[in-house]
């Protein structure tokens, strides 16, 4: 605010510096305005979203009781540990459990803890009886929220200040040819000695 006034009465004040003074000003309240609401909108939209698959996950998925029936061999682990998955770390078991329609499975999952033939543990299940990852709950799905909420307002920052720097450019290329014409009028012999001027 303060260069819009201090460019307000100077008498070497050029139009193109107002207009940029102008174009930062607005520039700032665009980025502080408009950021906030396009962040807290999209924060709100992703919350809405989420929390309704987090409703429909909960519905569709269940936890059930398997019964560990043997011990699977060990897959070879990735010596790296930069690219090796948590799963490496499970014990990979035959497990049998009945799902919540009443079938009965038989398959391979990961046990969560070192189990022993006849152990029993749970996993989670779709209506099916099939080994599925555990339903999201509300508050990842609002910090998922808060993030996309964070991007947007970051993006639309983004956006706003790349429209002033190329509004920015433009002026300068104005200014820069107005520089030129004053060059083009003041003539070659400018400035020297017994030339006249």
């Amino acid at each position: 605010m303060s260069g819009v006034w201090r460019w307000r009465r100077n008498p070497l004040r050029r139009r193109t510096d107002l207009a940029e003074a102008w174009l930062a000003l607005a520039a700032a309240v665009l980025i502080v305005i408009g950021g906030s609401v396009a962040g807290w909108a999209t924060a709100r939209s992703a919350d809405g979203a989420l929390q309704q698959g987090v409703r429909a996950q909960q519905a569709q998925r269940h936890l059930v009781w398997v019964q560990v029936d043997r011990l699977l061999p060990h897959p070879p682990v990735d010596p790296d540990p930069e690219t090796a998955t948590r799963r490496d770390a499970h014990r990979r078991v035959l497990a049998n459990w009945r799902g919540v329609d009443g079938s009965r499975h038989l398959g391979p999952v990961a046990a969560p803890r070192p189990v022993e033939p006849g152990d029993h543990f749970r996993i989670w299940t779709d209506d099916r009886g099939r080994p599925t990852p555990r339903p999201m709950d509300a508050s990842t799905a609002s910090s998922h929220a808060v993030l996309a909420g964070l991007g947007a307002g970051a993006l639309a920052g983004a956006v706003v200040e790349g429209g002033r720097r190329l509004v920015l450019w433009q002026l300068m290329r104005r200014r820069y040819r107005h520089w030129d014409e004053a060059w083009e009028r003041a003539g070659q012999d400018w400035g020297r000695a017994g030339a006249g001027s």
